[in-house]
C-alpha cells in the first residue's frame, strides 16, 4: 500500500475586502507635516472542505497627524488553498507561514495602489518573517499552554 503524496496548490487568490477612509479630506491634503504610519497584519485560516482552506491576510495601514486621521486603509487579501496528505503540524505551518507569505505581495500591491489613487504617496508593506512569528507563537503556547490559534502580527 503506497502512501499518498502531499498536496499544496493555490486554487484562487482574491481581494475579499477593501476599505479606505479619509475622514479629514480635503483639508488634510494641505498639510505639510509627515504623518505617522502604523501598519498591522492579521492572519486567519478556516477549513472550507476536506483539504481546502481559506486563508485571509488582513493589512491595516493608518496614518495620523497628531490626533487627526489622515487615512485608514484595510485590505483583506484571501486565498483558497488545497492542502492534503500532510500531518496536522505541517498543516498548521502551511496555513500560518506559506499561505500568508504567498498573499503578502498581493496585499502590498493593493495597499500601494489604493493609496496612490487616493492622492497619497504609496505605502509599501514590509517583508514579514511569518516563519519566525510562527515559531515564536509555538514557543509561547508550549510555555503557557495557550490554545492554538491563527498567527497574528
Amino acid at each position: 500500500m503506497s502512501e499518498q503524496q502531499p498536496v499544496f496548490t493555490i486554487e484562487k487568490v482574491y481581494l475579499k475586502d477593501l476599505s479606505l477612509e479619509i475622514p479629514n479630506a480635503p483639508k488634510i491634503f494641505t498639510e505639510q507635516e509627515t504623518p505617522k504610519i502604523d501598519i498591522s497584519l492579521h492572519n486567519e485560516a478556516r477549513s472550507l472542505d476536506d483539504g481546502v482552506y481559506e486563508v485571509v491576510l488582513t493589512a491595516t495601514v493608518t496614518a495620523k497627524l497628531q490626533d487627526r486621521t489622515v487615512f485608514l486603509v484595510e485590505v483583506a487579501q484571501a486565498g483558497v488553498f488545497r492542502i492534503q496528505n500532510v500531518q496536522q503540524q505541517e498543516l498548521d505551518a502551511l496555513v500560518n507561514v506559506v499561505c500568508p507569505t504567498t498573499l503578502l505581495p498581493y496585499a502590498r500591491e493593493t495597499v500601494s495602489t489604493v493609496l496612490s489613487r487616493a492622492g497619497f504617496p504609496p505605502v509599501l508593506l514590509p517583508h514579514v518573517g511569518f516563519e519566525g512569528l510562527y515559531r515564536q507563537r509555538l514557543q509561547e503556547q508550549q510555555q503557557g499552554g495557550a490554545p492554538a490559534a491563527p498567527q497574528t502580527t
